[in-house]
């Protein structure tokens, strides 16, 4: 069967300057890959060394070191993505935690684990992006365009037990994005949260060991979908003419 990245010739986004969290594994590593073979500008930001470097060599990006759950790093990490690519007009926070692993009850989970989703998943997101948002208004005040893209979940919507660390950091994700894109799309800063759907990653592999990844999305697949939409929600960019 034909996907979607199959049947349809992909759009451009050359020179739109993008920085994902969480791009060296899974989705954010599938949005790396996406986003620079349409053009992009991407800085991509996660915490080992080794696999930062590796990725963004083999991605031709910008690879950046760095925690989003620890607030120490946060404007670090802020100025080496709007030193590195001029400027910003995609933030895509992707980095994820589930909190305990294997998936627990409510009830049985440790505060610390309980934190530890809340810090990665909402407070490390709202750090970062208001960290960037003078980067990401300019972006907007010269017509480029500006949005932050906050991955999500189902869980976010529907009570899935032993989901409920992930789950209730993944609502707070969405409802924040919600609020913020109502206090600045006027301003032309966009905000979305979007579910990816189930896939065939390490962070799935690890809350659903026994799941069959033939049952889930390719990274690449959700990749392309959101590459898409970042594509309908920014401005049309000319296309590169090349010589003849």
């Amino acid at each position: 069967m034909q996907t979607q990245r199959q049947s349809e010739t992909p759009r451009h986004l050359h020179g739109v300057r993008v920085a994902i969290t969480g791009g060296t594994s899974g989705l954010g590593l599938a949005l790396v890959r996406e986003l620079t073979q349409r053009g992009a500008q991407v800085a991509l930001i996660a915490r080992t060394q080794a696999r930062v470097s590796a990725v963004a060599a083999e991605e031709s990006a910008q690879g950046i070191v760095g925690d989003v759950s620890n607030k120490h790093d946060i404007h670090r990490i802020a100025l080496q993505i709007t030193g590195r690519l001029g400027g910003l007009d995609v933030l895509v926070n992707n980095a994820s935690d589930l909190g305990p692993v294997p998936l627990a009850l409510l009830g049985d989970t440790q505060c610390e684990d309980f934190e530890r989703a809340l810090v990665t998943n909402v407070l490390g997101p709202f750090r970062l992006t208001k960290a960037l948002l003078g980067s990401l208004a300019a972006s907007a005040r010269e017509g480029k365009g500006s949005l932050v893209l906050n991955i999500s979940s189902d869980a976010a919507v529907n009570a899935y037990p032993q989901w409920g660390a992930y789950g209730a950091s993944k609502a707070a994700l969405a409802h924040m994005t919600r609020v913020w894109n109502e206090e600045l799309s006027s301003q032309g800063v966009r905000f979305i949260a979007l579910d990816p759907g189930d896939m065939d990653t390490p962070m799935h592999a690890a809350a659903l060991p026994d799941a069959d990844p033939s049952t889930l999305k390719p990274p690449a697949q959700s990749a392309y979908e959101l590459a898409e939409t970042i594509c309908d929600l920014l401005p049309a960019r000319p296309a590169l003419r090349h010589a003849s």
